[in-house]
């Protein structure tokens, strides 16, 4: 199965797209994935780099050989032992049928032991959807090399809506202003997990997907945003808890296998 194979409904999307004005064209085109695992391993002390390998060079073709879209795999700058990847799904029935055959298939019990013994915990992993009609990741992104940041804010699930609007109104456009590439944003997806492998419950997150030159230009970001105007000025005081949690920053930098970069 071809991963960049388009479903009918993504073939009404762009049927839809064609017929619109040229200047609001590109806004209506399709994005992937509608589903997306964020997935992050703790490998044995020493051993990423050996995971690494396997995964660049064993497990990405045949994932996506079952329709997978393997988004990324990553080296997270703050934590040797820590290895974090992307995969998405069209759909949440498309999903367990595609790990189904893969982590039933050849590609991967012929590896699994060794991949197993590089890892000493791959259960935190979050099940997301874009947020809003533009949050995925565009597939015609050019890559290019640089650090990848992934903010994931945990919120409180009735203020998840709120929060959700809030930041495409006020914080998105700052984040950008800062100097930040939006790669994608995505948000928690509940429906039930339809596989065998974990998936973090009972949580909500809004995860942003963000692109730089380097860890210089990250770090002129966070200085833009320090001095220029609060978001949290002009949040509404139901939302201001949700702030007060600061979120969990993964500083990435992409593996030579990997699709996406910054």
């Amino acid at each position: 199965m071809n991963p960049f194979r388009l479903h009918r409904r993504d073939v009404l999307t762009l049927a839809a797209a064609a017929a619109v004005a040229p200047q609001t064209q590109a806004a209506a085109m399709p994005r992937f994935s509608p589903i997306v695992e964020l997935r992050q391993y703790t490998t044995r002390p020493g051993r990423r780099d050996e995971l690494i390998g396997l995964f660049d060079h064993e497990f990405v073709k045949p994932q996506e050989a079952e329709g997978i879209r393997v988004i990324g795999q990553f080296r997270d700058l703050d934590d040797p032992n820590r290895f974090v990847w992307m995969r998405g799904f069209p759909d949440m029935a498309a999903r367990r049928t595609a790990l189904t055959a893969f982590y039933g298939g050849p590609a991967w019990l012929a590896r699994r032991d060794a991949a197993n013994a590089t890892i000493l915990d791959s259960d935190n992993v979050l099940l997301l959807h874009p947020l809003g009609a533009d949050g995925g990741f565009d597939p015609a992104r050019r890559a290019s090399d640089g650090l990848v940041v992934v903010e994931i804010r945990y919120l409180d699930r009735a203020a998840l809506p709120a929060f959700s609007g809030f930041f495409a109104s006020h914080m998105r456009p700052l984040i950008a202003k800062a100097g930040a590439r939006v790669l994608a944003a995505y948000v928690t997806d509940e429906g039930p997990n339809n596989f065998r492998l974990p998936v973090r419950e009972n949580v909500t997150v809004l995860a942003t997907v963000l692109g730089f030159k380097d860890t210089a230009a990250h770090g002129v970001y966070q200085a833009a945003l320090a001095r220029g105007p609060d978001w949290r000025a002009e949040a509404p005081d139901d939302l201001l808890a949700q702030f007060a949690r600061k979120p969990e920053v993964l500083r990435l930098t992409p593996t030579g296998g990997s699709r996406l970069r910054g």
